[in-house]
């Protein structure tokens, strides 16, 4: 009989999208909120998004760049100005048109993204090429009205970073493009424990307005890709909607360049599918809100209490994110809560541990369980969480890998997607070919690889045409 792990939550084989809400909300990440399509993030959650945030905080000021905030209402006149890019939003735009019982004399558009006003005010800040360049960030929450929800990856309010830079020069414009498409890329990789595939996005799948976008694409446990962050090259096409010009070195005005790119919190959905299993989270270190759990055994017994609260101390000392349960719960019900709750390591002491002058760590990864001394026990935590860490990443490498495919004909490919496989076919790069590919599969364009494509003398899997690129295939969240 198969063992029941968590009774909680739905079998993460026989029903992944039910599985993940369970984990979700059992585990106390977020909860529904009262407006339809809304969540509400809990603080679990929230810590997750914080370590998130912190961490991609230091990396973005390293490089230059400088946090603000703009307004969450933004006049109509602003978005039309650029009429791609309102094309692109107007289905999920949100609009205030009366503020108490007055009527607005113009509607208010609730921040679907910030280009249109962040462009305004950089046509004012802006006069000479000493102003640039100039990197702003900012950490914001959006409204999109979204037909279909389903929290944290797909909700009608989230929150995210938003870069904008201005240029002097196309050059670059397009290296900062590509520079923060990597700096995302190194953090997932470092801090969520997930490779990604890096790459530039087709025609159609590109973001409203802009000239060039490129993604990260990570696969998560069902073989389905989640986009976990994009940059976008905008050339000139903003600052000349919206007049950003700048006094240049040899005396002429020009237009300027500019970039945007973000991650959000689907940042959180992605680390709940590409590492949980059947008991529910499993979270790398680097941002796990509580990386170390320290359970006394027999908490009633004489020294026990004690010996843990002087463990979790020291390692609070120590730098790592250390909490221990003191509830009158059973032990066995404080291992499946937290392990359901993802937390990397667990510590028991009981009287034979103090005793013995040792403890029992348990890893989350690999439920592996280890007697180990109290001497110097921070060491010994700290480089079990980097190897947890480690060995996170190896295993969602191993695979993205074992379930990424190459693809020469339309059987094979139609396989593939079947069997929830990435799929890496030769294209002819036509966008009607692209969506006939959409409406046969559900597999939708990913990301086209910096690397050779080696698609000379191929012709496209599904059309028979021949190939301008090969690109990654997957069906997406």
């Amino acid at each position: 009989m198969k063992k029941e792990f968590v009774k909680e939550i739905a079998d993460i084989n026989a029903d992944f999208p039910q599985w993940y809400t369970d984990v979700v909300i059992k585990t106390g990440l977020a909860d529904y909120g009262p407006t339809k399509g809304s969540m509400v993030i809990r603080p679990y959650g929230y810590a997750i998004w914080e370590n998130i945030q912190r961490e991609l905080d230091a990396r973005f000021k390293a490089t230059g760049h400088k946090n603000a905030y703009f307004p969450l209402l933004i006049p109509m006149s602003l978005l039309q100005k650029e009429a791609e890019h309102v094309e692109g939003f107007a289905p999920e735009v949100a609009t205030v048109t009366r503020a108490g019982s007055n009527e607005l004399s113009e509607p208010l558009v609730v921040r679907p993204t910030s280009e249109t006003i962040i462009c305004d005010m950089y046509s004012r800040w802006i006069q000479s090429y000493r102003d640039l360049p100039l990197k702003i960030n900012q950490w914001a929450n959006v409204v999109r009205w979204e037909k279909t929800t389903r929290p944290f990856l797909r909700t009608s309010e989230f929150l995210w970073q938003e870069g904008h830079t201005v240029h002097a020069t196309r050059e670059e414009a397009e290296k900062e493009t590509l520079d923060i498409l990597h700096l995302y890329a190194d953090f997932a990789r470092d801090c969520l424990a997930m490779p990604v595939l890096i790459g530039q996005k087709t025609e159609k799948e590109k973001f409203a307005g802009a000239e060039e976008t490129y993604g990260m694409e990570a696969m998560m446990q069902d073989g389905k890709s989640l986009q976990a962050g994009t940059t976008h090259h905008f050339g000139d096409k903003f600052a000349r909607a919206y007049d950003i010009q700048f006094l240049d070195r040899d005396g002429t005005h020009k237009y300027a360049w500019q970039t945007s790119w973000g991650v959000s919190t689907r940042l959180i959905g992605a680390l709940i599918m590409a590492h949980g299993d059947a008991r529910g989270l499993i979270l790398p270190p680097a941002v796990a809100p509580v990386q170390a759990i320290v359970l006394p055994i027999a908490i009633h017994k004489a020294g026990v209490e004690e010996a843990a609260r002087s463990v979790i101390d020291r390692l609070v000392a120590a730098g790592v994110r250390c909490e221990g349960d003191f509830s009158d719960q059973t032990p066995g019900w404080k291992f499946n809560e937290w392990e359901m709750k993802g937390v990397p390591l667990r510590l028991e002491i009981g009287p034979k541990d103090i005793e013995k002058n040792q403890c029992v760590l348990v890893r989350r990864d690999t439920h592996e369980k280890a007697f180990v001394s109290l001497d110097n026990i921070e060491k010994t935590v700290a480089d079990m969480l980097d190897d947890i860490q480690k060995n996170m990443l190896e295993i969602a490498r191993k695979h993205r890998d074992a379930h990424t495919t190459h693809a020469e004909t339309w059987e094979d490919f139609k396989t593939a997607i079947e069997n929830r496989n990435f799929v890496f076919a030769p294209w002819c790069g036509e966008t009607e070919c692209e969506l006939a590919i959409k409406q046969e599969t559900g597999a939708s364009t990913r990301n086209i690889p910096f690397e050779n494509h080696g698609a000379e003398g191929c012709t496209c899997v599904h059309c028979g045409k021949k190939a301008a690129t090969k690109i990654y295939f997957a069906k997406s969240y």
